[in-house]
């Protein structure tokens, strides 16, 4: 009887804290979207018959997390799907320029979740995708230090657009 009792205060009280917990979060997150401090913008890139849309966050430190929908070629009648790389970004202006790590998957099938850096050079409203040598060290991938990103080469041209909701 008493080892009942004990279990059945125990699952209250979690049940309690959880609720407790779940209704501070969500708190969290109406106030962060209407924060003055919190800049949200939207990019739209199209090279050819691929397109890419960036939303990012900015905060007040410098950080910065989004996502970003990479969307290659065009869908073709027999094709599945069309390629799309879909994942999240966060990373830091350093200057003029935006470094991000990619977080995504690749189309809806395919599980493997994978990760590169991005460097965006930003002239004017344009973010212009550079290009780089990349290496691998300890699971993460990084731009070599010492090789410089070329922003001429770049095929994404992110052009200021409207977020959607």
């Amino acid at each position: 009887m008493r080892y009942l009792l004990c279990l059945l205060t125990f699952i209250i009280c979690a049940a309690i804290l959880s609720c407790s917990q779940s209704a501070d979060k969500s708190e969290q997150a109406g106030t962060a979207s209407t924060r003055p401090d919190i800049n949200v913008q939207c990019y739209r890139a199209v090279f050819e018959k691929d397109t890419a849309d960036l939303r990012i966050i900015k905060a007040p430190d410098g950080k910065v997390k989004g996502t970003l929908v990479m969307a290659y070629g065009e869908v073709k009648p027999n094709a599945v799907e069309k390629t799309v790389n879909s994942g999240d970004v966060q990373g830091s202006f350093k200057g003029d320029t935006l470094y991000l790590t990619y977080t995504y998957k690749t189309g809806s099938i395919n599980k493997a979740v994978y990760t590169n850096p991005l460097a965006l050079l930003k002239k004017g409203e344009t973010l212009i995708m550079g290009v780089g040598d990349a290496e691998t060290s300890m699971g993460r991938t990084y731009f070599v230090k010492g090789k410089p990103i070329d922003y001429e080469i770049g095929r994404f041209r992110f052009q200021p657009a409207k977020c959607k909701d």
